[in-house]
């Protein structure tokens, strides 16, 4: 599975499309600017929400749900990477958060 990281992520947040898969909780304490927010138990079940079209990069926690989440996108025919170290790496990296 494919990973790229936040720093290439950042770069390119106007050509992608962010899926977070975190749990409600958890993106009550921010998400990247932009991201369309789908638990990844839901993931399944919603994917008529995501443009198959546009390539995707999912992000969770700390990246682990993230790779399951870009599986079950790559199963579903979408071009996804996953970011590796999740929001956790991001928040390090003081990339921008905004509100859910």
């Amino acid at each position: 599975m494919q990973e790229v990281s936040p720093a290439a992520t950042v770069n390119r947040l106007d050509a992608v499309q962010i899926v977070d898969v975190r749990e409600d909780n958890e993106v009550a304490a921010g998400m990247i600017p932009g991201a369309v927010h789908i638990p990844l138990g839901e993931l399944s079940t919603r994917l008529a929400e995501l443009d198959s079209a546009r390539e995707t990069i999912t992000v969770c926690r700390s990246g682990r749900r993230s790779l399951d989440a870009a599986q079950v996108l790559t199963d579903e025919g979408f071009n996804v990477a996953s970011m590796r170290g999740g929001m956790n790496q991001w928040s390090a990296e003081n990339h921008p958060v905004t509100a859910p």
